[in-house]
């Protein structure tokens, strides 16, 4: 059962832009790679092939807010947690923490994707249930707080 994750990754000297800062749009790529070694550590793909079904996830929200810059060979954590399961739907919360600082919040991102199945030789997709092995495999983060006491990223807040 799945509802947290979590990857490091390097930034790496092409992700950068000429000021030597990660460009935005890799903070997007990080979340996505981060998602799909998430299903790979449940058994799963991103992209399941059985026959000739295929069920795959197009995005349909994807959000991200910087706090600090990242920079080439910097190590950067990327949490990844379920913060939503729907009939048909996951939305997951992205952040961003450098490996030497845990403090340092980089980022926070967000996204949601949609359970589809694709029809190949049409060149649809058409959203469908989550399958059972599929959601029985993953679930919405159970905080132990009640939600008034967690901040708008659902961590949970000092109780000072």
């Amino acid at each position: 059962m799945g509802s947290e994750f979590r990857m490091v990754h390097r930034i790496e000297f092409a992700q950068t832009d000429m000021a030597g800062i990660m460009h935005f749009s890799n903070f997007f790529r990080l979340m996505e790679e981060t998602e799909h070694a998430f299903f790979r550590s449940l058994g799963l793909s991103i992209m399941h092939r059985e026959g000739d079904r295929v069920i795959g996830w197009p995005r349909v929200h994807a959000s991200c807010d910087y706090r600090r810059p990242l920079r080439f060979e910097d190590e950067v954590e990327v949490h990844l947690r379920v913060r939503e399961k729907k009939e048909k739907a996951l939305t997951y919360d992205f952040l961003f923490r450098r490996v030497a600082d845990p403090t340092d919040e980089a980022a926070f991102g967000k996204l949601t994707v949609v359970c589809v199945e694709v029809n190949k030789a049409a060149g649809t997709m058409k959203s469908i249930a989550i399958p059972e092995f599929i959601a029985s495999r993953v679930h919405a983060a159970v905080d132990e707080l009640p939600e008034e006491q967690q901040t708008p990223r659902g961590e949970r807040r000092s109780r000072t």
